[in-house]
């Protein structure tokens, strides 16, 4: 079952997100009405793509120096650019952990423009 396990854990990490997003929504929505729930799930939903977009502009940037996969920080082989002053390519931002690392430093930026975003114990 180990192929099995490995096809299926993609998915698995979708069904634990759609399960807290929409728990998320339902929260919301028990405790107001249709026009702000629809309001409070369409902030959301736009919310969540652009920091998808956010996150994956930076992914793709810093792990390929690519965009769109146009290169835009020169060429590696031909060591143009960036490279020519000795850039590298980072491929751990290319791994499903840069993410997370990413979406840290971008709630650590918005915390520190907005000091009321910060929990207290």
């Amino acid at each position: 079952a180990y192929e099995l396990s490995k096809t299926l854990a993609v998915f698995v990490g979708l069904i634990i997100t759609n399960c807290i997003i929409m728990g998320r929504f339902e929260a919301f929505a028990l405790g107001n009405g249709p026009w702000r729930s629809f309001l409070d799930g369409i902030g959301n939903a736009l919310g969540y793509g652009v920091i998808l977009i956010i996150v994956g502009f930076f992914r793709e940037l810093l792990g390929s120096g690519t965009l769109f996969g146009y290169p835009v920080l020169g060429d590696p082989i031909a060591k143009t650019g960036l490279y020519s002053i000795g850039y590298e390519n980072n491929g751990f931002m290319i791994l499903p952990p840069a993410a997370l690392i990413v979406v840290g430093i971008i709630i650590w930026v918005q915390r520190s423009r907005n000091t009321a975003l910060i929990e207290e114990n």
